[in-house]
């Protein structure tokens, strides 16, 4: 018996330039409908008006218009983890870094806002499930790699309270529109560095341990 794709996963992955474009362009009309129209009226259909294929090519590689939300976010997450993993490598003092990662991470936020939170509100399903824990797994280990380096005690705690905390902050300054990012990175900065403070005895007690 033919295997069949998971309901939120691609059936198959574009191996020649061809495919591999016409893949990217229905995954960019993907994100256009539902960045212009909100994710409800994000439709196979529509998705292969948008990029020029056919619906029968669409359906061979998305069984389900789930497949392609689930593909659009993983695109976003590859770009949101490759611009902070550059961001927190430069060289410097850990808030120099932190500041880094958090401008790389607002910078991917504020390049195309509607879209960023229509994702957030799409109604869950257990492909979005996965890729959301996938994303806050991969953002955790950056940064737990990050306050390592810098001798910080439980870096893995610190870094899912880390992440926790500017998520909160993000998608409340999201739903209130704002468009200032120099004042939210601010104030993100401020929440961060505060909690990394509190922890200083816990740091200083390992550290004489």
């Amino acid at each position: 018996m033919a295997k069949t794709a998971a309901h939120g996963e691609p059936r198959k992955r574009p191996s020649q330039a061809r495919s591999v474009a016409a893949v990217a362009a229905m995954v960019e009309a993907a994100a256009r409908i539902i960045e212009v129209r909100g994710w409800t009226a994000l439709t196979t259909n529509h998705v292969a008006e948008l990029s020029g294929v056919s619906i029968g090519s669409l359906y061979q590689y998305f069984p389900s218009k789930e497949a392609l939300l689930a593909e659009l976010v993983r695109r976003e997450r590859a770009m949101l983890l490759h611009d902070v993993g550059l961001a927190m490598a430069l060289e410097g003092e850990l808030p120099f870094a932190i500041q880094q990662g958090v401008m790389a991470g607002l910078a991917h936020q504020f390049r195309r806002p509607a879209l960023a939170l229509a994702l957030e509100s799409a109604p869950s399903s257990p492909s979005l499930q996965r890729e959301d824990e996938a994303l806050r797994q991969a953002l955790a280990d950056q940064l737990a790699g990050l306050l390592a380096r810098h001798g910080v005690a439980d870096p893995d705690m610190a870094a899912a309270d880390v992440i926790a905390l500017c998520r909160g902050i993000i998608d409340a300054a999201a739903l209130r529109g704002e468009t200032d990012m120099a004042s939210l990175a601010r104030r993100l900065g401020r929440a961060v560095h505060g909690y990394l403070d509190a922890r200083g005895p816990a740091r200083e007690a390992a550290a004489s341990a």
